[in-house]
């Protein structure tokens, strides 16, 4: 006699909140997360001296060199006329320099200054402190997924 088979198993459906969320709710969801976090590291950066949009503009500056108004502004998605009242602001404290363009006379080019760069410096060093502070308070296999998390955050950032 041959033994009947074994009826196939189906799935049991994951209790609520177990699964994984569908696209639109995990969308939701990291949006709120990386903007509430987002937020916080800016407070953290926050200083006496700058404002958030003008560490913003420093650290372009640091990162990509010079750069004219023109694609200060588009970087931070602003009209023109409000990245000039941002680098007028810092070039009064000494943060930022501005040039002529050398290949257009009509320009501006826009450099950080030393003292400028040291503001990023700090800016960073606070913002990376306040997160490891949190990140130490973590089990080490949560700190192993947020780890991979940034993996992924910055694969699809870079598509």
């Amino acid at each position: 006699m041959i033994p009947a088979a074994a009826p196939e198993a189906t799935p049991t459906p994951l209790p609520a909140g177990t699964g994984a969320p569908d696209l639109g709710e995990l969308a939701v969801e990291l949006r709120i997360a990386i903007m509430r976090t987002s937020r916080l590291l800016r407070i953290q950066a926050g200083s006496d001296v700058v404002t958030p949009g003008q560490t913003t503009v420093l650290g372009l500056l640091a990162k990509r060199g010079p750069q004219t108004m023109r694609q200060l502004a588009d970087a931070e998605c602003v009209q023109a006329p409000s990245m000039t009242r941002t680098v007028n602001a810092l070039a009064a404290q000494n943060l930022v320099s501005r040039n002529d363009n050398p290949t257009d006379g009509r320009q501006v080019v826009v450099e950080i200054t030393d003292q400028g760069r040291a503001i990023v410096e700090e800016s960073r060093r606070l913002r990376s402190a306040w997160l490891a502070a949190r990140l130490q308070g973590l089990p080490e296999a949560d700190r192993a997924t947020m780890h991979r998390a940034a993996e992924i955050l910055l694969e699809m950032a870079a598509k």
